[in-house]
């Protein structure tokens, strides 16, 4: 969802980000609540509005989608053996959904402008949590996707060239090694600079 953002001048490009995360975090919790044939139906249809108004595509949309897909299989695949296709289609049309949503804010709304949503809906609270402490840790994690994502990158191709692209262990292991190492990189830079 994070980091992804297209350019554009569509209308849900110049919505508020404020707006595009009210709107998502009342969709989601009706959404999963519900979690009927009606919701997800309705549900797609919103989300069918709402992508044709952004004017990204559908080719930008499924390549968003690709990732999802090693979680979609087999959890559609379990909810068909335990509770039937029409339910495996909900719970699935549920998730799909909800995802879709978030990333056409992803996509649709700046980084900066997400963060500065966040800080100001987290000012109200500001003797519980620190608002712009909560802006830093996720424009930290916004950075670290495509970081942790490269390494992984790169731990398959080592794999490969080991010819070692079956084994899983090959793949984990040096892949969580590096992003450790990153994050006391990261850990140690914040320090550098006063953020304890």
């Amino acid at each position: 969802m994070l980091g992804t953002y297209r350019p554009g001048t569509s209308p849900l490009h110049r919505c508020p980000a404020m707006v595009k995360l009210l709107g998502l975090a009342l969709a989601l919790p009706v959404l999963f609540a519900t979690r009927s044939v009606v919701s997800v139906t309705v549900g797609v249809l919103l989300t069918a509005a709402l992508a044709t108004a952004s004017g990204l595509g559908p080719r930008v949309l499924a390549h968003q989608l690709r990732p999802l897909w090693w979680v979609l299989l087999p959890l559609g695949a379990l909810q068909v053996w335990w509770s039937g296709w029409l339910r495996a289609g909900t719970v699935l049309g549920t998730l799909v959904v909800a995802f879709v949503l978030a990333v056409l804010v992803g996509l649709t709304t700046r980084e900066q402008d997400l963060l500065d949503a966040f800080t100001r809906v987290l000012r109200p609270a500001r003797r519980l949590v620190d608002p712009e402490r909560v802006a830093l840790l996720l424009a930290l994690t916004l950075r670290s996707i495509p970081v942790v994502a490269t390494l992984a990158v790169q731990v398959q191709e080592a794999r490969k060239a080991r010819g070692a692209e079956h084994s899983v262990r090959a793949f984990a292991v040096p892949l969580v090694i590096r992003t450790i190492r990153y994050a006391d990189r990261l850990g140690e830079a914040l320090q550098a600079r006063g953020v304890d």
